[in-house]
């Protein structure tokens, strides 16, 4: 992803969240499911961008040792665990997997 490309990404997130705040709560009213929705599209957003940017490399689906960090860090974090221990375990389990000779 380019700096342009993040910026604008950034600057659009911005936006949809102060038009869903400001916006769309007269229109949609009290309606908790609407809510729910707005609050979790950017996090869908973010994730959309990471897997991206874990996943391919040039423009192509690229399967390496970052795949066991990703595994490492939902399964950290499923469990709970304090946001740096998620961090070094997916850190600590993708150089390990590199070190054993994969990706």
């Amino acid at each position: 992803m380019t700096s342009t490309g993040l910026v604008l990404f950034v600057v659009g997130l911005f936006i949809l969240r102060m038009f869903g705040g400001f916006g769309l709560s007269s229109l949609i009213g009290e309606s908790t499911l609407w809510n729910r929705l707005l609050n979790l599209l950017p996090l869908s957003l973010v994730s959309a961008v990471v897997a991206t940017q874990v996943f391919t490399t040039a423009g192509s689906l690229v399967i390496d040792a970052r795949i066991v960090g990703i595994v490492v860090a939902i399964a950290l974090s499923v469990r709970r665990a304090p946001l740096a221990v998620v961090v070094v375990g997916a850190a600590l389990a993708t150089a390990g997997t590199r070190a054993l000779g994969w990706g």
